[in-house]
């Protein structure tokens, strides 16, 4: 009985983790949890109701955690999906817990003791590695003004479908600018550097003060 609720287990010991890798974008996370039954309607709608990207995840989670262990199995296992590891590729992190809740018995019991979380989170932090932070992005975010849609299409290649669901989800102009950020974050994943972002906001028609952006080019 003990195995049987580890997935729940599992999930509420990386919910400060989930949550902030997943409010990058819920409503793609809520979508496909939907798409595979997690919720039932009453909770669906209340979860898309929410305003606030970490408020929506944290919902998202305790609905399915209330609903019990073979729900949070199906999350986790959607959390493994290519879909959702491309989008969030910090999630790679979870593949590796999933592999330890395979195991059973006193074995897994004394390895973890002796590594409890250690493998999960230098894996993680190697992937991300060089990618811009979401400090930043705030920081960016907080200097672009009303042109943001067109920054997001010309400067960053992020379609018109999806910057007009950023501005339905969000109401607030900065939550909106920071959205989209991390959408394009998210997309580029190694490829989204400080350096990288600098230099699509320097050009164009949309090229924003240097002095607001040049933060982007100082390594600490």
């Amino acid at each position: 009985m003990d195995g049987y609720w580890k997935e729940i287990q599992l999930l509420r010991s990386q919910k400060p983790k989930l949550i902030e890798i997943l409010s990058a974008d819920p409503d793609f996370v809520l979508q496909h949890a939907d798409a595979r039954r997690l919720l039932p309607l009453h909770a669906y709608q209340h979860v898309k109701s929410c305003r606030v990207p970490s408020e929506k995840v944290t919902e998202l989670l305790d609905h399915v955690i209330q609903r019990g262990p073979e729900a949070a199995k199906e999350l986790l296992e959607l959390f493994k999906d290519n879909a959702l590891q491309e989008t969030f590729p910090s999630l790679d992190f979870i593949n590796k817990l999933k592999v330890n809740t395979r195991s059973s018995g006193k074995e897994t019991s004394e390895k973890r003791k002796q590594a409890p979380e250690i493998p999960d989170v230098i894996p993680n932090k190697k992937i991300c590695s060089g990618m811009v932070s979401e400090k930043q992005l705030m920081s960016v975010a907080r200097t672009i003004g009303k042109s943001w849609r067109a920054i997001g299409r010309e400067a960053l290649e992020i379609s018109s479908v999806k910057l007009e669901q950023i501005e339905e989800d969000h109401n607030l102009h900065v939550e909106r600018v920071f959205a989209m950020l991390c959408h394009w974050r998210n997309s580029q994943r190694e490829k989204a550097t400080p350096t990288q972002l600098h230099s699509l906001l320097s050009q164009g028609e949309w090229m924003l003060p240097p002095e607001s952006i040049d933060f982007l080019l100082k390594t600490d």
